[in-house]
This record gives C-alpha cells, structure tokens and sequence, in this order.
C-alpha cells in the first residue's frame, strides 16, 4: 500500500502540469487538498485529469482498445508480431503481457484513486459550486469509479457465468492506506451498479443532456459542452445495461438500454457524413467518448497505415468475411481504407482518422460507449426472454441503419450472428473479448485455442498485488 500510495501523489502532480486550466499552486512531490479544492476549479479539473489520464496508450488510447485487447479477439490478420505473437496465443506469463496487465491494473486505480480523492471532499463545501456543477461533477467521479472497476473486473476476474463467487479484485472506495479485501466477481459487481445508481440520481436531476438546460461557450466557460466526452447520465444508463448483462439480469439490461434508445438523442451517423468523411467514428451515435487531441499522429497514423510498421489490418478477404461480403454495408464502405504496392492487399480500420471536414464536433473521439451496443443488448435480451420476432426486428434496426438488408428468417445460431454483428460494429473499441468472455465460448474465431479450457478470458493477478496483499486465486 505505500507503493499504491506513492502512485497517488505521483498521479495528482502529473495531472496538474498536464491540463492547460489545473490551479495555480506550487509543483511539488505532494498537493495539498487544502490547495486543490479549496475552489470550484480544483474539482473541475481534477475530473479532467482522470479523463485525460484514461488517454494513455497502456490503457484506452491503445491497449484497452484495438491493441492488446483487439489481439486477443482475433480482430486484426496484421500487427507488430515482435509485440503481440504472445498475447495473441494468450500467453499472459510473457513479458510484453505480463508488462501490459500490470500498467492496466496499475494505471486505472491510479485513476480510481484520484476520483475517490475528490469525493472525499466534494461534500466539505457544496457552496463553492455554481448552479448544477455540484451534481454533474459528483455524479461523473461516480460513474468513473464504476467504469473503471468494471473493466478492471473484466479484466482480473472470471466470467460471471462461470462463478460469480470466484475472488476477483478489490473496490476501492476511499484514499487510504488502508489494504482493501479482494471481494468476489458478484461483490465487485454490486458495488459497480451502486456506484452507477448513485450516479444516475445525481445526474437526472443536474445533467444538461436531461434536463435540457441550454449550454453556451460563455456559460461556466462553456465546462457543461460536449457531454459526450464525458460520463454523463445516458453514458450511465448504457454502462448498467453493459454491467446487468454481465451479471445476467436481463431484464435490468433491456429496462437500462431502452432508456437510451428511447431517448433519441443519439441519432444514426447519416450516409452523407460518413460519405464525405466528415464522421468516420460515428460521433453522433457515441454515449461516452474520449477526447484525443492527438489522435491522428498517435493512433491514425501510427497504427493504421501503410508508413508504420506498427499497424493493425486485416487482409480483403477477411474483412469481406466479416461483413458476409455485404460490400453495401455503409461500415464496410467508409471506415476502412486499402494500402498500397506491397501491403494492397491490407485494409486499415479509418475510425480513427481524421475527420475531412472543420466541425470539432467530428474530431479527436475515441468511442467508449456507442448506442449501437444498446440494439444488441435489447435484441439479446428479447432472443433470451424467448420473443425471436423482437429479437430480429430489433436487429434489423440496426443493420437497415448500416444498409444492409432487414433479416427475413431468425438466425439459426443467434449467439454466432451476434458475435459477427459485435466484430462488424465495435471493431477496434475493445469489446469483441469482452462479449466472448461473457457468453463464454470456448472458440474464439481465427484462434484454434480452447477459450474455456485454457482459461484464457481471466488474466492473472499482477505479482506485486499478489505478493504485497497475499491474494487468493482469481481463476
């Protein structure tokens, strides 16, 4: 825990020199509380400073995403072999896996710290805030803290499906020294939807993009824009229909989904945008996104293009199997472009690329959360309650969206259909594993590795963590 604890201050200091509008006090090893919150701004900022943490290449700028995370789902025919042979062949003991796992555990509760700081304080003096900053801000560390929970639970521990009482990780909930208890997969994930309940009722009364209070640039310095790059209450409602059907309550996903979907707010990325390249990550569609200033020369252009060794691709012939060689599909046709001379046959995702027009509205977005995800929750949950004709007429909606043909018969193996539908849609956002794992399969397509058998989908517990805290077996 003193180790945890030097990665707390650590963190704190680095996030203050790393956003252009962090307080103005004196760069040393350890900010004082005192200091930052001591005023509206230091809360604001603090929030700023774990998203902008989660915009790291170890965790959502890369790995957690189309790196590591789109390896082990067998995305890509084409990646730095020298890297990522190991993990592809889930050999988590390996050097390059075994550094990767320990920076996502590492890096996300360094970001879970910095929340819990800032709620440990936001109640001290509630008349610091203006107008409905109070709510937003509390509600979104909440949120944070569930999110990132999450993902470290579908990391770090087992299926639920498999056991929901297998020990997993620790929530940590306060800036302690204090060593928090390992708890169960099913205890994790309790406290995750606590944390998320709790946000829902801070944000459904303070959030601009449900009470619709109109934002503008002089409005707070303009600190309420651009909700979507942050946790706000519909990101909230998508992430419990994630997290419920994980757990297998089908019913709480399908309820949490519909109110996304009902709410028309996320409207389908339109053929005239993706057309001319203006929305090539389908901004409009995106709950909860990341704001990457530098997304072109650090994701774009480093890892898919021809001029970088370091690319991800597949090959033509794969991805016209992906997409069942529906060449009409609007995702096929505009979000992956050819190489050339002796990579033409490579075709590289363009999701991340920059958008061809000037509205910033379209630009630097990493898609965490898409409305899309909601159709395939609530077409699961239908195929699961035993309503096949809902099932597919939900999604159908989503596939005459992306040009493709409404299904007339219901798919004989609606899991697989489903597994094709995730890839197609979600490509290079790191959740293709991650449905893997939750239904889990043993074949995960373009591997011949047993998933189930080899217990690939639970990654081992860093050493430090185990060593330092005495853990029991995750898997």
């Amino acid at each position: 825990m003193k180790q945890l604890r030097y990665t707390i201050i650590i963190s704190v200091a680095v996030l203050l020199t790393a956003c252009n509008k962090w307080l103005d006090v004196q760069p040393r090893s350890q900010v004082e509380d005192t200091e930052l919150f001591e005023t509206e701004s230091g809360y604001k900022e603090t929030l700023a400073g774990v998203y902008s943490s989660m915009v790291s290449s170890t965790t959502y700028a890369k790995e957690m995403t189309y790196g590591f995370m789109g390896v082990l789902g067998q995305e890509w025919d084409f990646y730095y072999a020298a890297q990522y042979d190991d993990a592809a062949a889930y050999k988590y003991d390996a050097a390059f896996p075994t550094s990767t796992l320990r920076s996502i555990w590492s890096n996300s509760y360094s970001g879970i710290a910095n929340v819990n700081n800032l709620l440990a304080h936001i109640d001290d003096n509630t008349s610091l805030f203006s107008k409905d900053n109070h709510g937003v801000i509390k509600g979104e560390a909440y949120a944070l803290r569930a999110f990132l929970h999450f993902d470290l639970l579908r990391c770090f521990g087992v299926s639920y499906a498999v056991n929901p009482n297998q020990p997993s990780i620790p929530y940590s909930t306060s800036l302690s020294y204090r060593v928090f208890p390992q708890l169960t997969v099913h205890e994790v994930a309790e406290s995750v939807i606590q944390d998320l309940l709790t946000a829902e009722t801070l944000l459904q009364t303070s959030d601009p993009i449900v009470t619709g209070r109109e934002i503008q640039e002089n409005t707070d310095n303009g600190y309420l824009l651009n909700r979507q790059q942050h946790l706000n209450y519909y990101a909230v409602k998508g992430l419990q229909a994630r997290v419920y059907m994980w757990m297998g309550e089908y019913d709480k996903a399908l309820a949490a989904a519909n109110v996304v979907i009902a709410s028309e707010k996320f409207p389908w990325a339109t053929v005239a945008n993706l057309q001319a390249g203006y929305d090539r990550s389908l901004a409009t569609e995106q709950l909860f996104a990341l704001n990457n200033l530098t997304l072109k020369a650090d994701v774009a252009d480093s890892y898919f293009s021809d001029d970088s060794q370091y690319s991800f691709a597949v090959t033509r012939d794969r991805l016209l199997d992906y997409f069942g060689n529906a060449t009409q599909d609007y995702r096929y046709t505009f979000l992956f472009k050819s190489g050339s001379a002796t990579h033409a046959n490579n075709r590289y995702l363009m999701k991340y690329d920059e958008s061809a027009g000037n509205n910033v509205y379209y630009k630097y977005k990493m898609p965490l959360i898409r409305v899309s995800e909601m159709y395939l929750i609530k077409s699961e949950v239908q195929y699961r309650q035993g309503d096949n004709d809902a099932a597919k007429a939900t999604l159908n909606t989503l596939r005459v969206a992306r040009n493709l043909p409404a299904l007339t018969d219901f798919p004989t193996d609606f899991e697989l259909e489903l597994i094709y539908e995730y890839r197609r849609e979600l490509l290079g956002e790191g959740q293709l594993f991650f449905l893997y794992k939750r239904l889990n399969r043993p074949a995960i397509l373009y591997s011949d590795v047993n998933a189930v058998d080899e217990k690939v989908y639970t990654f081992p517990l860093p050493i430090t963590e185990t060593e330092s805290a005495q853990r029991e077996a995750n898997k």
